[in-house]
């Protein structure tokens, strides 16, 4: 490790498992301490601890359901107290597609989607800038959307929707905080081997027959998608906003592929 986040706090939504879990690793292992927030599953919260602190960095595991702003406004809270300042924000919490076509797709399960997808990066993002224009500016927003900000499918209409609204919010955000040197990009992966995809974790024959699209021929791994969320943490990446960096082993190259 080259300690390229030596001194910096870092906050990650859904860190409790998964990509989040994978990056508070990442992050600690270069030099970060974390916020690590969960919903429901502690233990897997509890288990990033362990392994935040292993890498000899500190961490603090904060419980919060995103979609609600006063929740949210109380986890900021709680993690400026533990560690005085932040100064990278990871929006990785998420839910997944429902696989409803629209036309059977219930009000309840669309509002799921875009409040925690959509609404909960917004909420966070929102006090982290107003924290880091108290702090004098600078900082990170990293949000992980989707290769689906652009790539739709039939029954993703939630999710795909929630995807692209990011985009064009880390866009507009990119902008207007562009003055205090607060840089906001999003990270798009393809197929992770995360608890997203866990029917091809535990079945190997489906796996393989999952990745045939994708022309590395396999699933990228949670850590993976975890260093090149390093490097937009990092001062190697002052320059970069607004962006979007797709880690999908050539998936959206060869969408079009026999049209």
């Amino acid at each position: 490790m080259t300690g390229r986040l030596d001194g910096r706090t870092a906050l990650i939504t859904g860190s409790d498992s998964g990509i989040g879990q994978a990056t508070a690793i990442e992050f600690a292992r270069e030099g970060a301490d974390v916020v690590v927030h969960y919903l429901h599953d502690q233990a897997g919260a509890d288990h990033t601890r362990e392994k935040v602190a292993q890498a000899g960095r500190r961490a603090v595991v904060v419980q919060c359901d995103i979609t609600e702003e006063s929740q949210v406004e109380a986890m900021f809270d709680e993690a400026l107290a533990e560690f005085g300042a932040l100064d990278v924000l990871m929006n990785d919490a998420g839910v997944d597609a429902s696989g409803i076509p629209v036309a059977d797709l219930d009000t309840e399960t669309w509002d799921r989607a875009i409040r925690t997808n959509v609404y909960g990066a917004f909420f966070c993002s929102r006090r982290f800038v107003r924290h880091r224009r108290d702090q004098g500016g600078h900082g990170k927003i990293i949000n992980i959307t989707s290769v689906h900000q652009e790539v739709a499918r039939a029954g993703g209409s939630d999710y795909d929707a929630s995807k692209g609204a990011l985009l064009e919010f880390a866009k507009s955000l990119a902008l207007e905080v562009a003055p205090m040197h607060l840089n906001v990009n999003n990270i798009g992966p393809g197929m992770v081997l995360t608890p997203f995809n866990q029917k091809a974790i535990d079945d190997p024959a489906y796996l393989q027959e999952q990745v045939q699209s994708i022309p590395w021929k396999r699933a990228a791994l949670p850590e993976e998608i975890g260093r090149l969320a390093v490097f937009l943490a990092s001062d190697d990446a002052d320059y970069v906003t607004g962006s979007t960096y797709f880690m999908d082993g050539g998936l959206m190259q060869n969408q079009g592929q026999g049209a």
